[in-house]
């Protein structure tokens, strides 16, 4: 557990993450807090991925007089206990990037949810993907190694039951479908969100399908560059054209498509081994979060001018954006 920040005050704010060592997060706390700086007090807690562990925070914030709840949940079914504590006490709450129930969110009108749609995600890595292959469901190009006209491809799963992980592995499917791609999925694995169980599960999928791999599409950009670090251990990405630069020429060169956008992720993209991600826009996404805090402390409620769209005056979404390299 880490706390950032020991000032106390009656506006004093308490920002909890489900854990630190996730990319993802560890970006987007970054960005709260520098987002925060100057604007609010903040304390910041990690939860060991533990929901008792987050629990218990939260309640030694209550006793400590916080006046506002920031939480990424463990668990999202926990939210509704959170909800119902955080009423009974009159502290309003923000949770975002991991979404409560509907359910859960509408127990108390002092509850919001900031974060971006999951479907979103899987639809524009799709979009990513079928530019690479050519636009075109019925003429692949050469990245159609076998030239079947099918996409041989491998799922990388976060977290098995993560509302975003299925929704994201069901929605990536869905699109080639609607779009007229024939996309064979030879295997899913769960690695949940995590580089080095990326590493050890594209491993095992070199193992089993080697060549016949056609396109790697991971749920998040952490799993993706785990993947990509076991293919070149394996000779992939090798700049066998002599250019001096990986690119997508080099024969021993395979299309992996990340979500998330963290700055790894991004050096990847550069170098030439990551082929695209979808950009979680985690500067967006905190100063939503902190600018609905500063009204919900100062104004009571959502601010006049904030410049979100609120959906059913609870949610507030951030667009995905797709990244690569032209």
């Amino acid at each position: 557990m880490l706390l950032v920040g020991c000032q106390r005050s009656s506006d004093t704010v308490s920002l909890f993450i489900y854990k630190e060592d996730d990319l993802f997060m560890r970006s987007l706390t970054q960005d709260i807090q520098r987002e925060a700086a100057g604007r609010l007090t903040m304390d910041t807690y990690h939860s060991l991925n533990s929901q008792i562990i987050q629990n218990e925070q939260i309640e030694n914030q209550i006793r400590s007089g916080s006046s506002l709840m920031l939480v990424n949940p463990v668990d999202r079914i926990g939210a509704h206990a959170v909800v119902r504590k955080l009423e009974s006490v009159d502290t309003p709450v923000i949770f975002f990037n991991r979404e409560p129930l509907p359910a859960d969110l509408e127990l108390w009108d002092r509850a919001w949810y900031v974060g971006a749609r999951a479907a979103q995600s899987g639809r524009m890595q799709a979009e990513l993907a079928m530019e690479l292959f050519g636009s075109n469901p019925d003429r692949l190009n050469r990245y159609d190694r076998n030239g079947d006209g099918v996409i041989q491809a491998v799922i990388l799963k976060g977290e098995q039951g993560h509302q975003d992980a299925e929704i994201r592995t069901a929605t990536v499917q869905q699109a080639f479908r609607d779009s007229g791609y024939r996309l064979e999925i030879l295997a899913t694995e769960v690695a949940n969100w995590n580089r080095s169980q990326g590493y050890e599960k594209m491993g095992a999928l070199l193992d089993e399908f080697g060549e016949d791999i056609e396109l790697v599409l991971s749920n998040n950009d952490a799993m993706a560059i785990g993947a990509i670090s076991i293919m070149r251990q394996q000779g992939l990405f090798r700049d066998t054209n002599g250019n001096g630069v990986i690119d997508r020429d080099d024969d021993q060169w395979m299309p992996v498509v990340g979500i998330d956008g963290v700055p790894d992720a991004v050096v990847q993209i550069q170098q030439g081994y990551l082929y695209g991600t979808v950009l979680n826009d985690s500067a967006s996404m905190a100063e939503a979060i902190v600018t609905l805090a500063e009204g919900i402390i100062t104004e009571g409620g959502v601010p006049q001018d904030y410049p979100y769209p609120v959906t059913d005056g609870k949610y507030v979404w951030i667009d995905y954006k797709p990244f690569k390299l032209e």
